[in-house]
């Protein structure tokens, strides 16, 4: 256990690092970070140590922190290495390396028995005959690595699409079959180095451009559904000695079933919710993992939802904050990033005491953004 007054170092600046800073603080705890854009929203709460990965910030990082946790999963392998021989880095680089690559992470899954949907991996210039076939004849086109929001996806529903998509991509890619769901879920596992696990609640999510727009806690799904979700990820942070936190989005079935759909070993959007739902959040739980602090269960005490906030197109006045802010069981969430059309720039948590009342006050802040779902 790493008792308060010690330095947590994150890897990366962003709005995941600036949310972790803060609760870090409110803990007793010190921070630090690496990250190379300027304007970094953790720079408003957390100390700058380098903007980049080249050894010698890598170092000034080292020397600085007692543990190091991620807020992407996006670094160099070769600086989780460098890092790892120095100081704890919780989650493990290995886990990063499966994670970042969609073919390695549906091997891993498929590996533990943890269903998918079909896939095939293709690189540039494969032969795609028969390919969109064998994954059910329609399906979603990933590259392998880097993408994130929507971005380097292609819906392919035709032979001659996929090769078009594949051409245009470029890179390793993965296949993905589509799969007909009736919601999409997400859960979170932490495991700190003793071995101890903490679950957080199931939480339903809507995405609209590949982009997720809600977060509604609880889910409209059974308690065995719930019960399977906590038992993937229970397979996954024993499996892998996760040591931090891991996020598991998934597809609810006609029948109730799962499929895994993506893992992110870090905090997530959809777990945004657990900042204002009552009990511990998201953050908390990844820096008590990370620390070896005790863990319990992170599911919100209250019903609560989540919506993002989007850059507005440039012809299109600022939203009105102050309407939002009138809202009851409304908590406004900025990052203090620069404005551009389409980038996250912040969340607005809605907390109530049914699910009715806060999709409701959902509602109302969605017309205040002017979002149309």
């Amino acid at each position: 256990m790493l008792r308060p007054g010690s330095t947590v170092g994150f890897l990366g600046g962003g709005q995941l690092a600036q949310m972790l800073a803060l609760r870090a603080a409110s803990m007793g705890y010190k921070t630090a970070f690496l990250e190379p854009d300027p304007h970094a929203p953790a720079a408003q709460v957390s100390e700058r140590v380098g903007f980049g990965f080249a050894e010698a910030d890598l170092e000034a990082l080292a020397a600085r922190c007692d543990v190091i946790t991620v807020e992407f999963e996006n670094v160099p392998p070769e600086a989780l290495a460098f890092l790892e021989a120095r100081v704890p880095v919780r989650p493990a680089g290995e886990l990063f390396r499966v994670s970042r690559h969609r073919a390695l992470e549906k091997h891993a899954l498929a590996a533990l028995g943890l269903p998918t949907a079909p896939y095939r991996v293709l690189a540039p210039g494969d032969d795609v005959a028969g390919v969109l076939g064998a994954v059910g004849g329609r399906g979603i086109l990933k590259t392998a690595e880097l993408g994130y929001d929507g971005k380097g996806q292609r819906r392919v529903a035709s032979e001659a699409e996929l090769a078009a998509a594949l051409a245009e991509l470029n890179v390793p890619c993965v296949l993905e079959g589509y799969v007909d769901f009736v919601r999409e879920l997400s859960i979170q596992v932490a495991r700190n180095p003793s071995g101890e696990l903490a679950f957080s609640g199931l939480v339903e999510n809507l995405h609209a451009g590949g982009i997720l727009r809600r977060s509604v806690y609880p889910a409209a799904a059974s308690e065995e559904t719930e019960l399977a979700a906590r038992q993937y990820a229970r397979t996954l942070a024993e499996a892998w000695r996760l040591e931090g936190l891991l996020t598991l989005e998934l597809f609810e079935l006609e029948d109730g079933s799962l499929r895994v759909n993506e893992i992110a070993p870090r905090v997530h959007n959809s777990g945004h919710l657990t900042q204002d739902g009552g009990g511990a959040s998201q953050f908390e739980m990844q820096l008590r993992a990370a620390l070896d602090l005790p863990l319990a269960d992170f599911a919100p005490q209250l019903p609560c939802v989540m919506v993002n906030i989007l850059g507005w197109p440039e012809d299109q006045p600022e939203p009105a904050w102050e309407e939002i802010v009138r809202l009851p069981g409304a908590r406004l969430h900025l990052y203090g990033k620069a404005h551009r059309p389409g980038r996250k720039l912040g969340h607005v948590n809605v907390v109530g005491k049914t699910r009715a009342e806060v999709l409701e006050g959902a509602a109302r802040v969605e017309a205040v953004l002017g979002v149309r779902l």
